[in-house]
């Protein structure tokens, strides 16, 4: 017999994981942005476009800060949107579950 307190459990509970989806997809497009805007910002200040065109897009240290924020930016965009994650909320109730069956002898 499901009452109604179980029913507002459910979709609290259902609530807050769409939440935090949302949180978790809204700080990855935070991220994205300032990404895009920061590196274009570097690269024309860096390259000294102003001066010399596109003479200099060929350096490579032009591109060290977005190549590895670029990694960074790429697992983060995995952890939000793979559905395959090493430590992601399966593996958290897994390990709830175990490390509780554990304490419970």
């Amino acid at each position: 017999m499901t009452t109604y307190n179980d029913n507002n459990t459910k979709e609290s509970t259902a609530y807050k994981r769409a939440k935090k989806r949302v949180d978790d997809e809204k700080g990855f497009y935070t991220h994205l942005v300032v990404y895009i805007v920061i590196n274009t910002v570097l690269l024309f200040v860096n390259s000294d476009f102003l001066d010399d065109g596109l003479k200099n897009w060929s350096s490579w240290h032009l591109f060290i800060t977005p190549f590895f924020w670029g990694i960074g930016l790429l697992i983060h965009a995995l952890r939000v949107f793979s559905k395959i994650s090493l430590f992601g909320k399966d593996w958290e109730e897994r390990k709830i579950k175990e490390l509780m069956d554990k304490d419970s002898f």
